[in-house]
């Protein structure tokens, strides 16, 4: 295998055995694995060099959220290939290999999402990957939906990072997860510029992980998840769209926003949405934002062409 397995942490302790068993017990061979601890004070360390001292563990001092933490598992990597899988997981039998086998197959492919079940109901998607539409909003593709509708391989916006496999030269090339969001949309910013660039992402149901949810922030909704995907949700957009392809959006991005400020008033958390919002135009306005922008080249029209084609698409199929 040609793989490493990162593993973002932090005090995960709960999940975390689980995981690294699931992935022992997978029948697969050869891939490495490696745990980066965000500062976890929950014995996570400890048990990660007791339990599974074959294991790789970069232990930082701190928290520094999910981008920053990855991005030191695969600059610690050496293998072609970056498995990303989130400690709240069980992964399935030939886990590893199944992504594996998906991506090999073309190299114009970037990254292969797996087929995330619900841990308490297996018989439900948790996602078949990340969409993208033009109201500005990122979702888990099938969350939600019947398992056995979501068999068959497809094209994707972008990879969940959660469980996700990406080709560690291109991840190198497109600069990595941007430490900026610290987490959430993350692994969509990564995916819209892999899209940018003509590589493809696509959905694996051959690699099935099972996902418990919300084990970073410790719920659905709360205020530290409500900002940051809010200011993420701006930065995206001022980071990857070039002007004219914002002001075509202007419209769309702005319905979308307000129907999001209304849904997050009614859950105590409008006035932490719509400070979000701001923030991160301010990010995408800043210097070090607009150094960050994928710069406009005439070369990627037809790519620019196609994922906002996409964008209208799903728009109309998430109102629908």
């Amino acid at each position: 295998m040609s793989t490493t397995v990162v593993i973002p942490n932090y005090n995960g302790i709960e999940y975390l055995g689980d995981c690294l068993q699931s992935l022992k017990d997978s029948g697969d061979e050869g891939f490495k694995v490696i745990i980066v601890d965000n500062g976890s004070t929950d014995g996570s360390t400890d048990f990660i060099r007791q339990a599974y001292p074959q294991y790789g563990l970069i232990a930082l001092t701190e928290n520094t959220g999910f981008a920053a933490a990855v991005n030191r598992g695969i600059e610690a990597s050496d293998t072609e290939y970056v498995l990303l899988l989130n400690n709240d997981t069980r992964v399935s039998k030939h886990f590893v290999s199944s992504l594996e086998a998906a991506i090999c197959r073309d190299d114009r492919i970037f990254s292969v999402s797996a087929k995330m079940l619900q841990m308490n109901e297996p018989d439900i998607m948790d996602g078949a990957g990340d969409c993208y539409c033009a109201l500005g909003w990122a979702y888990a593709c099938g969350k939600g939906k019947k398992a056995d509708l979501y068999d068959k391989e497809r094209r994707i916006f972008s990879a969940c990072a959660g469980a996700a496999i990406y080709r560690r030269e291109k991840l190198v090339e497109l600069g990595m997860f941007d430490e900026a969001h610290f987490a959430y949309l993350e692994d969509v910013d990564l995916g819209y510029r892999a899209r940018i660039y003509g590589y493809r992402n696509i959905y694996a149901p051959d690699a099935e992980v099972l996902h418990a949810g919300s084990g970073y922030s410790g719920s659905k909704y709360n205020a530290f998840k409500t900002e940051l995907s809010s200011r993420n949700s701006t930065y995206i957009i001022c980071k990857n769209m070039p002007v004219l392809q914002q002001l075509i959006n202007l419209p769309f991005l702005m319905l979308g926003f307000m129907i999001k400020l209304i849904f997050f008033m009614l859950k105590g958390y409008g006035g932490i949405y719509l400070g979000g919002l701001i923030k991160g135009i301010r990010m995408g306005y800043s210097k070090e934002g607009r150094l960050k922008r994928v710069r406009f080249k005439p070369d990627n029209i037809v790519n620019y062409v196609l994922i906002q084609l996409e964008l209208w698409i799903n728009m109309f199929r998430r109102l629908a």
